[in-house]
């Protein structure tokens, strides 16, 4: 019985605990549920001011850094623009950075690295001085004192005049002229912009240096930059034109628009010609990173795309025989300048009349009063001359289409044309009317008849010609016979694919001159340039298609081993206009360019290139000129080959030169130049 009790007290004891610690467990568990209520309510209430602040400073930037330029090669694969990589010091500008940790930066940084002075001026070496903020206090009292109250930009600007003043930066060592060109970039970037602080000759010690304090200098890294570089030589860097330096930062003219266009102000930008005329296919595109930022702290870095290097532009020009006529022409020039004082230069050009491909484009500026010889390429196309009778297949091709004369009927008298009230004009070879005769169009064009083409151009203007008679003629011939010109490209712009092309001069017009229309329809009186005589001379080749000269043949990508890449544009021949011209109308106007080098006629002007293989059609010129009072002449001359399925053009213009020459320096130089074309770029195995 005692034993039974002892048990039940037992569990009595056991069953009551339960409860108590059940209790307790749920007293525990009510107080952290209090806790946690009331932490939420702390958070929700108390805090929720600062936590919707620093969700609302949460942002994305992006960052972003260049790529290397594309490469320009020519028509056979030789590279002639490159890039060379050299390591650079670059600084990526922190969100909100102050004035005085830039400032401090730039200091550590000068003593691993040094930084050329050559740029340094006196605001920024002030602005320099006002990085630290208790001199900037000093200055500002002072200038307060002085000025008055002010404050903003008028007040930064009134302290750094001062500083300028009283020379606070006089006893500024080496080291701390070049932090404060550090500074000066530095401050003067854009957040999250990167920008270069040395862009070549980075030692080795300065980049180890570097390198080990990189966690001490906020924004500082190690890059790369690229440079352009010519492997094959600058023979074409005139026409392929310069890429800005990082020195020279993005060009004034252009500075906003290109900012606009996510460029940074020191990143190097095609500056002229080709580099420009294709900067959108040769910068590529920049690495962007995603910047993840919180309270203006940079919390995640993501690479969201690793940037694109620019493609690739491949020319028409064969190198090897663009050099080869460059040095052609610069060597004409050299040995002409004795006995030619006012010759300024000579220009060439070399390009495929079925297609518009320019092949050469060649020239030389020569400075009459040093006699100091310039490479000068571009003068192809921005430099105008008077040609003379080069344009005189132009003339008689707008006689058969106006119907002043006609395949089967167009033989007219070379005689001096005497006008009443007008010097006497003639033919070089008929000056007397010695030498009157008949010419037929193809004739007249053989020995370069300056009377037939007047004529002409006064049966275009309705007027009949006879000795001594007035002349009669409507303002409206001016038009007409440059309207024959400008379908052929004279007059106009050629549309070749490099900026700074000139259309050309045209001479004043209406009644006052209109005798000057006769100069004009045998080339004595507007002028062009010779890419405009290139273009002429193709359209007679090919029948009457006026093509785009271009020197972009294709634009390509690069493949990982950095050669050559897939092509992804190809020039295609682009007619501008057609002369309406028949087969018979050709007829006259080729057989007139055959003559001119193969006639029998001993006046005829182009037979110096009667040896030349494969045989070769022309026109040559000889324009009257002056320099100052003193006469002069242009020597011209346009041709194609092989005459019977032309190849290839060449148009020559030596303006300047001595009046009278005998040289026939245009048609010798023409032979020279075909030479070296059969030689260096196309085969003549075949051709005739």
């Amino acid at each position: 019985m005692k034993f039974l009790r002892r048990n039940q007290v037992k569990r009595q004891k056991v069953q009551s605990s339960i409860p108590f610690r059940l209790n307790f467990l749920f007293f525990i568990v009510f107080l952290l549920f209090a806790a946690l209520i009331a932490q939420l309510a702390h958070l929700q209430i108390n805090q929720q001011k600062k936590f919707t602040s620093e969700v609302n400073s949460t942002d994305t930037k992006v960052e972003t850094k260049n790529v290397q330029r594309g490469m320009i090669y020519d028509s056979t694969g030789k590279v002639l623009v490159a890039n060379d990589a050299s390591r650079a010091i670059t600084y990526t500008k922190p969100l909100n950075v102050s004035s005085l940790k830039m400032y401090q930066v730039a200091n550590q940084l000068v003593k691993s690295v040094k930084i050329s002075t050559s740029g340094l001026t006196k605001t920024m070496e002030a602005q320099y001085y006002l990085a630290v903020p208790s001199r900037l206090k000093k200055v500002d009292k002072q200038v307060k004192k002085l000025k008055g109250s002010s404050s903003g930009s008028k007040l930064y600007q009134a302290e750094v005049k001062y500083v300028k003043q009283k020379k606070l930066t006089a006893d500024l060592t080496s080291k701390q002229k070049q932090a404060a060109i550090v500074y000066s970039k530095m401050s003067g970037a854009y957040s999250l912009s990167t920008i270069y602080l040395k862009y070549n000759d980075v030692s080795d010690q300065e980049m180890a240096e570097v390198g080990e304090n990189l966690t001490s200098m906020p924004g500082i890294k190690i890059g790369t930059s690229w440079s352009r570089s010519y492997p094959y030589g600058k023979s074409v860097k005139s026409v392929i034109g310069t890429v800005t330096s990082r020195k020279q930062g993005l060009p004034s003219d252009q500075i906003n628009s290109l900012l606009s266009e996510g460029y940074a102000r020191d990143d190097s930008v095609g500056s002229s010609y080709i580099e420009s005329e294709y900067e959108n296919v040769l910068k590529g595109s920049k690495q962007i990173i995603t910047l993840e930022t919180q309270n203006n702290k940079i919390t995640k870095e993501v690479k969201t795309f690793g940037g694109q290097k620019g493609d690739n532009l491949v020319l028409t020009i064969n190198a090897d025989f663009q050099q080869k006529v460059q040095d052609i022409i610069k060597s004409e020039v050299e040995s002409l300048a004795g006995g030619n004082p006012y010759l300024p230069g000579a220009y060439a050009v070399v390009m495929n009349p079925k297609t518009g491909a320019i092949y050469a484009l060649a020239g030389v500026s020569r400075n009459l009063d040093t006699g100091k010889i310039t490479e000068n390429a571009l003068g192809t196309i921005n430099q105008t001359f008077v040609m003379g009778s080069v344009v005189k297949g132009a003339t008689v091709m707008g006689g058969l289409l106006s119907g002043a004369i006609s395949p089967n009927s167009n033989t007219l008298t070379d005689q001096p044309i005497k006008l009443r009230g007008t010097a006497t004009k003639a033919s070089w070879f008929n000056k007397t009317g010695a030498q009157d005769m008949p010419l037929t169009a193809s004739d007249a064009l053989m020995v370069s008849s300056n009377s037939y083409m007047m004529q002409v151009a006064m049966l275009e203007g309705g007027f009949h010609y006879s000795p001594g008679a007035a002349l009669s003629l409507p303002n409206s011939i001016f038009g007409k016979l440059r309207g024959y010109f400008k379908q052929f490209g004279l007059g106009v712009k050629t549309g070749v694919d490099i900026p700074g092309e000139s259309s050309g001069f045209e001479g004043k017009s209406g009644q006052a001159n209109i005798g000057k229309a006769l100069d004009l329809s045998f080339g004595n009186y507007d002028s062009y340039t010779t890419m405009q005589l290139a273009q002429y001379i193709s359209t007679i080749a090919n029948g009457g298609y006026r093509l785009q000269p271009h020197i972009l043949q294709s634009i390509r990508t690069s493949n990982n081993d950095g050669k050559l890449g897939r092509t992804v544009y190809e020039f295609s021949p682009n007619v501008l206009n057609v002369v309406q011209a028949n087969q018979a109308q050709w007829g006259v106007v080729k057989e007139g360019l055959w003559k001119v080098v193969h006639g029998t006629n001993s006046l005829r002007t182009g037979g110096l290139l009667n040896n030349a293989s494969p045989a070769v059609a022309a026109k040559t010129g000889t324009a009257e000129t002056f320099h100052g009072s003193t006469e002069t002449e242009t020597d011209s001359s346009v041709s194609y080959a092989p005459a019977d399925d032309p190849q290839v053009v060449v148009a020559l213009a030596f303006p300047g030169m001595a009046s009278g020459n005998q040289t026939h320096v245009s048609t010798q130089t023409a032979d020279t130049i075909y030479k070296a074309y059969w030689k260096m770029v196309q085969s003549d195995q075949g051709l005739k």
